[in-house]
């Protein structure tokens, strides 16, 4: 067991610490890619959602809005002038939104909150 043998001993060690150090670096790259991948499917995934929410919401506003220009022209001929109708679903609205700001505001935006950070999380 002369010097060759510790010489030996070493290159096997060195040789043995470049492979771990490959390893751990190819496990680094493989690792960031993998999160990479995940934030761009979380990403997309709340993207679409919000993008197919909003296109429902947006057909639900259209709705809504032609049905309360239906319902003030009829309210209107119902009552004599067609201008009743229309401030009649007005005072319909307004008094929605106070119910809706002082009595369900706090329990509606925690349900909101709730549904996107769920979302979220998914």
């Amino acid at each position: 067991m002369g010097p060759d043998y510790k010489m030996q001993d070493m290159d096997e060690k060195e040789n043995v610490l470049t492979s771990l150090l490959d390893s751990v670096e190819e496990y680094s790259k493989t690792s960031f890619e993998l999160f990479k991948l995940k934030r761009l499917d979380k990403a997309s995934d709340l993207a679409s959602t919000a993008i197919s929410r909003i296109a429902a919401i947006f057909a639900y506003i259209l709705f809504l809005l032609m049905a309360s220009i239906g319902a003030a022209f009829w309210l209107g001929a119902l009552m004599g002038k067609v201008w009743y109708g229309f401030f009649a679903v007005a005072a319909f609205y307004g008094l929605l939104g106070l119910i809706v700001y002082f009595v369900i505001h706090k329990g509606l935006k925690r349900f909101l909150a709730d549904m996107i950070i769920n979302q979220a999380l998914k």
